[in-house]
């Protein structure tokens, strides 16, 4: 996982090859007046998803991992905490890995909480498990998939 300011976004154009492309979009687009819904950059390689999302309590955030894809997640509205553990302490499943939506999700809590305010972003790895959307009202958040 990492969570860092979008200033510093070209420290880590180097962790995959459409990461300099997928940090310079974000930092071109003004998301809090843009069309909520998918946007593809680069096909199913490269895409993003703008949305108005309902925060919830940490109890009821859902851990999530994925295999496919690497998530860089953006407030845009608000401050968002995630919850977070790592892939291999995970336990408690709550379904199987569905394969067509890159997606499982488990009971189990995060053992650590961390907060992104508009202007940082996270970036979370098939290792990482994370429970995005923790916090009250509602938020305008940007996700980013990145194909491995």
């Amino acid at each position: 996982m990492i969570l860092d300011s979008l200033k510093n976004a070209e420290a880590y154009y180097k962790l995959h090859p459409l990461f300099k492309k997928a940090f310079e979009y974000l930092k071109s687009v003004d998301f809090a007046n843009a069309e909520t819904g998918k946007t593809e950059i680069e096909g199913k390689e490269l895409f993003l998803m703008v949305s108005d999302s309902d925060m919830k309590t940490e109890e009821n955030a859902k851990m999530e991992v994925h295999n496919k894809y690497i998530d860089i997640q953006l407030p845009i509205s608000k401050p968002e905490t995630y919850g977070w553990k790592t892939r291999a302490e995970l336990k408690e499943e709550r379904d199987a890995f569905n394969e067509e939506k890159d997606i499982q999700f488990f009971f189990d809590k995060g053992t650590t909480l961390v907060t992104a305010v508009p202007g940082d972003f996270t970036v979370f790895f098939p290792e990482d498990g994370h429970a995005p959307c923790i916090g009250e009202g509602k938020i305008r958040k940007v996700v980013v998939k990145i194909k491995l």
